[in-house]
This record gives structure tokens, sequence and C-alpha cells, in this order.
């Protein structure tokens, strides 16, 4: 999370040439890539073929998602004490449980990833805000927008709404991992604006070629390493 400056109004124009052979051959690559994590995260243990749905629109239980009972409510409740499940295979990764998790929010934006290295896992981020956060006269002056994995907001020459250590305590941008195909539709369909309920597993992420993510722990800190990566159980949207 940071806040950022003003950035200068992007030249148009066409690319040729070298380049733009360049770019058909990184997009053709990316989606050789996205298909296959896909395929892969079918045959996961949570493939959506093995489970059955749940009661409220949530997908059931199974060895990967029985979570303990956490409270439906903001701010965010993490439980890292207690049975963890153990490390996990996902297309090429080991994904490794560190706390439970569960967040109730408002959606202060979503981006969707196709062709970055963490989409073999985790092909959205939602920016998510809850406290004043989640109040639209809050957070509507800020400036928000998601890029590169980073969940920016900047404000005006009066400064922001609330203070710089609320925003960062009361909103993330959190790195989702559907755990089955079911759950990866819903939080597709999901757009900023709504308020959800989301829960599942802290990870960490260690890819065979090396690739690390680590998750946040905590919802105090701000810039390179705060965001969580949520291996997402359960989804719904609130009224």
């Amino acid at each position: 999370m940071s806040a950022s400056a003003a950035l200068p109004r992007p030249q148009t124009g066409f690319v040729r040439g070298p380049a733009a052979l360049a770019l058909v051959l990184l997009a053709v690559v990316g989606a050789m890539v996205w298909s296959k994590a896909k395929e892969q995260r079918a045959l996961s243990p949570m493939a959506s073929g093995a489970v059955p749905p749940g009661t409220g629109g949530l997908p059931a239980a199974s060895a990967l998602c029985a979570l303990p009972r956490l409270a439906a409510s903001a701010p965010p409740v993490q439980r890292d004490s207690g049975a963890l499940p153990a490390p996990f295979p996902i297309a090429q990764h080991r994904v490794t449980p560190r706390a439970a998790f569960a967040v109730q929010a408002s959606v202060l934006g979503t981006e969707r990833y196709r062709f970055d290295r963490g989409a073999a896992l985790s092909p959205v981020d939602f920016a998510l805000g809850w406290g004043r956060m989640a109040d639209p006269a809050v957070h509507g002056p800020l400036g928000i927008r998601q890029s590169g994995r980073w969940y920016h907001y900047r404000w005006g020459p009066e400064g922001p709404p609330i203070p710089l250590p609320e925003i960062i305590r009361s909103s993330s941008n959190l790195h989702l991992i559907p755990a089955d195909e079911a759950v990866e539709r819903r939080l597709l369909r999901i757009a900023a604006g709504q308020r959800v309920r989301l829960a599942g597993w802290l990870v960490d992420v260690e890819g065979e070629d090396g690739f690390v993510w680590r998750t946040s722990l905590s919802r105090e800190d701000s810039g390179d390493g705060a965001c969580e990566i949520v291996y997402v159980c359960e989804v719904a949207t609130l009224p």
C-alpha cells in the first residue's frame, strides 16, 4: 500500500517492428502459462468436481478448508494458533498455511492478473476497506488504483480524509488464491463497491523455480511485502 504521486499522461501511438513481435510473443507465452496454471489448479486437492456446494453459497468443508470458527466481522480476524494444514502443492508451488483468516469489508477495487508471475496461482487482487475505510464518504475522495500487485491511493491539497495510519490499518491489498473453480468464478464476478466476506488461510508460496511470495501477518504494515496472500475457501457478497 502506498500513496502515489500524480503520474504524467502517457503518450499514445502504435508499436511496430521487432517491438510489436516481442509483445505478441509475450502475450502468447503469458496465455499458455495462465492456461496451464488453470488446468493444474483444477487438478489440485480442491478440484471443483470433488467439492459439492455447501450452505449459504459457500463451498463445502474439505481437508484444506476445514477452517476454525471465525467471527464474520471487521476488522479482519486472524488466528495463527492451533492446528494448521500441512503445506500442499498447487501448480509446481508449495503453499504453506500461516494463519486462519476472515474479513468482512467493502471492495475498494479489483485487479485481474493473467501474465505476471503470481497469476499461476492468483488471478485477482482485491483492495479492501473496513472500519471508516468502508465508508464511501471516506474512501471516495481518495484516488484509488491497483497495478503491479500494489494498491495505491492519493489525495488532493486538502489532505487525506482520515489520518494516514488509520488508512493503512483499515485497508489492504489481498492476493487471492481460489481454492477451486467455483470460488474463482465468484471472486471474478465481484466488483468495486460491493461488500464481501472472505475466509481461508494466509499462506506463503514457494515455486520450484525459486519464486517466493510471503504473506503479511499484520494490518499495521505498509509498502513492499504488506499484502496478504489468501487461499480463499469461502466467499460471499453481503447486502
